[in-house]
């Protein structure tokens, strides 16, 4: 059982109105003799204090079993109704609990009256409904600043995601090993160097029309890593190997533009590539899941990244209210699985 764990909002209701209801609840239940012996005054307030954080903490008790099951703004009747009921009946419990202990120690200057603890009841009772008011405002207080909060920061990720795909849009790296690629088939094979010039177009076209929407089908990503591929494999040659295992059923399946590009320059960038050391990526799909993969060997010098690459893709992933992918590292192999869309 968990205990109930109270903020600063419970200290301040238990120091101003604890000290309150006990005094009113024991001079309602007692009457004028309350204040007339020392005794008396001492022993009812001490049975009153323990019997009154008794039901505070019953309370307390219910309200986080209660919240922890209805926890949005839309299950505030199904938070406050219960809660109100059994805080209540717990207030009367724990209030005829104190008449009758009073009986029982013989409190000076008691004399039971049924009318006096039907009034402490029906008191017990309001004073519920208000804290459970006060309670409800200052949780839809929190609930509403926490979704505001969380909505600043989806709004900055999204924000810096879009500045991201702009930088990958006009990367200047890349264009840069693209044209020297250009320039040297130009010399050395013209028919290839025209092929190597559509592939760039086709890649340099789906890079820029990439933020028009937040998800792409699987097959146009797909289309698009192969004229990107086609640009590394010019460069690395044998050296670099795509491996490309997607059902017809998950082309249809979308995620966001620019995923696999990400993934696959990651993999290029931070391993080394060379014909005794080739690089293999793989990409496998069901309907559910997409999973990026390449064999590790990483480069011995630190590669400089401009932070364009897995926060990217995970932020995309949080924006559109999707599971996040995961990562893997085995030492031997790198993976990141995708959710399809």
């Amino acid at each position: 059982m968990k205990l109930p764990s109270f903020t600063r909002y419970d200290w301040l209701l238990q120091l101003t109105a604890l000290p309150v209801y006990i005094i009113i609840y024991n001079w309602l239940i007692i009457g004028d003799n309350y204040w007339q012996s020392w005794a008396t005054f001492g022993m009812a307030t001490g049975l009153a204090v323990v019997v009154s954080l008794s039901n505070w903490y019953t309370i307390s008790f219910i309200n986080l079993e209660v919240r922890s099951r209805y926890v949005t703004l839309q299950h505030y009747t199904k938070r406050a109704v219960p809660g109100f009921i059994m805080a209540s009946v717990s207030s009367c419990l724990h209030y005829s609990l104190l008449f009758l202990l009073y009986q029982w120690v013989n409190l000076p200057g008691f004399e039971p009256d049924p009318f006096r603890l039907g009034l402490v009841l029906l008191i017990s009772v309001i004073a519920v409904a208000i804290i459970t008011a006060i309670y409800e405002g200052i949780h839809n207080f929190e609930y509403w600043r926490h979704s505001r909060r969380k909505a600043d920061q989806l709004t900055k990720a999204q924000l810096q995601v879009q500045l991201d795909m702009l930088r990958q849009q006009v990367n200047p790296h890349f264009l840069f090993n693209s044209l020297n690629s250009l320039i040297s088939l130009i010399d050395e094979d013209p028919r290839q160097a025209g092929a190597f010039a559509e592939e760039l177009s086709s890649v340099y076209r789906y890079l820029l029309r990439s933020n028009e929407a937040p998800l792409v089908p699987l097959t146009n990503e797909l289309e698009f890593i192969q004229s990107y591929y086609h640009l590394l494999k010019t460069r690395h040659g044998k050296s670099l190997t795509l491996v490309t295992l997607i059902p017809p059923s998950a082309e249809n399946r979308q995620i966001p533009p620019l995923t696999l590009q990400l993934l696959i320059e990651n993999a290029v960038k931070h391993n080394i590539v060379l014909p005794d050391q080739p690089l293999t990526i793989s990409l496998i799909a069901d309907e559910q899941r997409l999973v990026v993969s390449n064999n590790l060997q990483r480069k011995s010098s630190p590669v400089l990244s401009n932070g364009v690459g897995l926060s990217n893709i995970l932020s995309k992933y949080q924006i559109l209210g999707q599971p996040v992918p995961t990562v893997e590292d085995d030492g031997q192999e790198f993976r990141v699985t995708i959710p399809l869309v």
